[in-house]
């Protein structure tokens, strides 16, 4: 059984515990939800807004739009 190491607190934990993100060649592994969210958080501050905030614009209209549809199908047809 495979074992990673979290790449923010060095905590070591087996396969099929954790996040594994496969980006590209890396592999970056995070044994919790919370040290993954401080990652993306270290991550938003190093990138540029100017090079970044287009696929955010993206992504985040893309998830509003997925939330409205589901919530079209949840409501009550009379």
């Amino acid at each position: 059984m495979s074992k990673y190491i979290c790449l923010i607190c060095g905590r070591k934990f087996p396969q099929g515990q954790g996040i594994i993100i496969k980006y590209g060649r890396l592999e970056l592994a995070f044994h919790s939800n919370r040290c993954a969210s401080k990652f993306l958080r270290l991550l938003l501050e190093r990138i540029p807004p100017e090079e970044a905030e287009g696929y955010v614009k993206r992504l985040r209209d893309e998830l509003i739009e997925a939330i409205k549809e589901k919530m079209k199908l949840k409501q009550k047809r009379i």
